[in-house]
């Protein structure tokens, strides 16, 4: 994926990160006219609104439905935006093509499953269309997975293609309804260096007083741009209420986020970044006298019949490393991943030696 192009050539040539907004659902034609109008009135250029909605559990509001497609033409013919909606079928792609909607992005539940995605995927290369396309990580933390989708649509002949990162499903309470692992995305971006990704900081967060923080996050970090759920009226959302703003409250925010710049004078950069490789060298042949060490235990283990894993030390290593480390400023779920991977793989050199004759 060498080839692809800027989704909207002429809103990125401003440098600033791309916009979408708009409700989690177009409910009626009164709310989704005025949401869009206040939101063209700050300035935003794209308008989201969901369509059809999957949801959890049968019984909850599924989408409006085809007859919303007619309100965003409206949508595009007083206001001049852009629109956007969500497709996970043959039927979908088609329906939003034919209504003129600018840009489709494609769900966390419909990306998650190849043969859905495929369907979309032949469906837009039969109607031989040039309309960008997002596609949303899956539900679960798989990188391949989400690649894949993309995939599917990128050998569909789509160039105008990009990703939403919204984060990842868990089990039990945290913070963040979605979290966001944002290690997954970067990895992506290093693998795809000229693939746009979008952040959904309304799906990561899941309520209103996050969306902020999110989305600073999302733009220190380099990604280009941000999809935002707005609502003339969020506490009467017919779904998502608590993760929706105001078109006035999301402008705020939008004003107050800090837009980094890559093109500083980077000669103080630079000079750190050598001490950064300097150090790393030296953590390097750290960790390879230490990785001796552990292979010098195993040929003790092995002469001695002693077993590989001892539980106390473990305990007691992890533990009084990770306090070490946060003395140190360092996070203790850092310290604790870091240290996890230095233990397996002294284990995995120790077991070598161990089931090895010739040692």
């Amino acid at each position: 994926m060498k080839d692809l192009k800027p989704l909207f050539p002429e809103l990125e040539e401003t440098g600033r990160p791309l916009i979408i907004a708009g409700p989690c659902s177009a409910e009626t034609r009164e709310q989704t006219l005025d949401t869009a109008r206040q939101l063209a009135d700050y300035g935003v250029k794209i308008f989201r609104a969901g369509i059809w909605k999957p949801r959890t559990k049968p019984g909850g509001f599924e989408g409006i439905g085809t007859p919303g497609l007619e309100w965003l033409k409206e949508v595009k013919e007083q206001t001049g935006m852009l629109t956007a909606c969500e497709v996970a079928t043959r039927n979908h792609v088609t329906e939003a093509l034919e209504a003129g909607v600018d840009l489709l992005w494609i769900g966390a539940r419909t990306s998650a499953n190849p043969f859905a995605m495929q369907e979309i995927a032949d469906t837009l290369q039969e109607l031989n269309v040039d309309v960008p396309v997002l596609v949303k990580n899956p539900v679960n933390p798989d990188l391949e997975l989400w690649i894949g989708a993309m995939q599917r649509i990128y050998n569909a002949g789509i160039r105008r293609l990009g990703a939403i990162h919204r984060g990842f499903s868990v089990y039990g309470k945290h913070l963040y309804r979605n979290v966001p692992q944002w290690h997954i995305p970067i990895e992506l971006r290093l693998r795809f260096p000229n693939m746009p990704i979008i952040v959904d900081p309304s799906h990561i967060g899941g309520k209103r007083e996050l969306i902020a923080p999110l989305s600073q996050q999302a733009l220190d970090m380099g990604f280009n741009g941000l999809i935002i759920e707005s609502h003339c009226d969020p506490d009467a959302a017919w779904s998502d209420a608590k993760q929706q703003l105001t078109p006035e409250v999301l402008n705020f925010i939008l004003h107050t986020l800090v837009m980094r710049s890559d093109k500083e004078v980077t000669e103080n950069l630079t000079l750190l970044r050598q001490q950064i490789d300097r150090i790393d060298n030296e953590l390097l042949e750290i960790l390879a006298k230490r990785m001796e060490v552990s292979r010098e235990i195993g040929r003790y283990k092995k002469l001695h019949r002693m077993p590989v894993v001892q539980a106390n030390r473990y305990n007691d290593v992890i533990a009084t490393r990770v306090e070490a480390g946060k003395a140190m400023q360092m996070d203790k779920d850092f310290m604790k991943t870091i240290l996890l991977a230095i233990h397996d793989e002294s284990v995995r050199q120790q077991i070598e030696i161990i089931n090895d004759r010739n040692v």
